[in-house]
């Protein structure tokens, strides 16, 4: 069981944390019975209207603050979002 740590998060975090909390959640799409499957991802594309994306995990370190990949071949676009997943630190 993990050991509970000392809220850090500032005032406005919390408030806002507490309103995104607070909102209803979203409603189930109406959808027909005779509906055909699709991944989730289809239906999201449509919705953001973004070109279908899919992640990739990428080995890397992190610099004064700076993601930087490990092979140089990997070139990620102006703006990327990037999940970082650290195996230990402080």
């Amino acid at each position: 069981m993990p050991t509970p740590e000392v809220d850090q998060r500032s005032a406005s975090r919390k408030a806002k944390d507490e309103q995104i909390a607070g909102e209803p959640p979203l409603a189930a799409p109406q959808l027909p019975s005779d509906a055909a499957f699709a991944p989730v991802e289809s239906h999201l594309d449509g919705k953001l209207r973004r070109p279908p994306w899919r992640p990739i995990a990428v080995a890397g370190v992190v610099e004064n603050g700076l993601v930087r990949p490990l092979d140089p071949a990997v070139k990620l676009t102006e703006h990327s979002r990037v999940i970082i997943v650290a195996s230990g630190g402080t």
